[in-house]
């Protein structure tokens, strides 16, 4: 039996300072993705899968899960994160299963076509596609926040998740599932975020009306809304003395660990969740999500 409250690292954390989009190698203490933790049961098996932000964080610990459930996967990731990419690839070809990693900015809606294009020239079809990559800085003055970055924050949040959805449910067949990260900002938007905070709201609010639109098909669309997780997002986005005590806001006192994510997201791929649509799973470390 496991005790939540010390599931994880606690605060303080000494992690060094990254510039965005950081790197998991870098980070101290290292975030937990299931390698050593997480135990396959054939959930996905056959299944093909695109992960955006797949090379690292909460989108490496979906990747790994979805392999040891059976799945082949396509990883998304900007060129800067290479070195993170290859180690989730050697892990997921280490279970027997297929990943095809491709760089790019997901910004674009050219490259999400690509994405989607080569998932089904490499897989033939494509069953489960999670929008999971993010863009956030921390401000705490509105002035701030420029132009420019606002539209990156929404470029890469949102307008991609519209791209690949677009593209990816012309080819999905009935039984397929997306799933988006959203945020427990979305309800509680935090002052400091608040372009990312705006991006996470919207999304959640996008899933829902594609939820309606794409059942006559068969897909399901669902969120999954993570509290404070211990990824490279953080220390390389946000001042030093909050990512020191990150986490200690909520009733566990620490972050979530990405393998603390890894269940969630099967079960929504999977065929088990057959009912469920339209849903935002919040996994919060206790923090109430209303």
């Amino acid at each position: 039996m496991t005790d939540p409250l010390h599931a994880g690292p606690r605060p303080p954390f000494h992690t060094p300072e990254q510039s965005p989009p950081g790197l998991e190698s870098k980070m101290e203490p290292r975030p937990d993705f299931g390698e050593s933790s997480y135990v396959g049961s054939g959930k996905l098996q056959g299944k093909a899968a695109l992960i955006t932000g797949g090379d690292s964080g909460i989108g490496r610990a979906v990747a790994l899960a979805f392999a040891r459930e059976g799945a082949d996967v396509l990883i998304s990731y900007l060129a800067d994160e290479e070195s993170d990419a290859q180690v989730c690839k050697e892990l997921i070809e280490r279970e027997g299963r297929v990943c095809v990693a491709v760089p790019g900015d997901i910004c674009e809606e050219a490259h999400c076509n690509r994405l989607v294009a080569t998932a089904i020239e490499r897989f033939g079809k494509l069953d489960v596609l999670v929008n999971n990559a993010a863009f956030q800085m921390s401000h705490k003055d509105l002035g701030e926040i420029t132009a420019e970055e606002f539209d990156r924050t929404f470029r890469t949040n949102v307008y991609a998740n519209f791209f690949l959805c677009k593209a990816a449910s012309a080819h999905m067949r009935p039984g397929s599932a997306i799933i988006s990260t959203a945020s427990v900002n979305a309800d509680k938007p935090n002052a400091t975020l608040v372009a990312y905070a705006a991006t996470k709201g919207a999304i959640q609010n996008m899933s829902g009306g594609m939820a309606q639109l794409l059942a006559e098909k068969g897909i399901r669309v669902n969120c999954v809304a993570p509290g404070p997780f211990w990824t490279p997002l953080i220390p390389s986005t946000m001042p030093p003395e909050k990512v020191k005590e990150f986490g200690k806001q909520t009733p566990m006192k620490r972050p979530g660990q990405p393998a603390e994510l890894q269940a969630v997201y099967v079960l929504l791929a999977s065929d088990q969740a057959s009912y469920i649509s339209g849903a935002t799973i919040p996994v919060t470390g206790g923090v109430p999500f209303i």
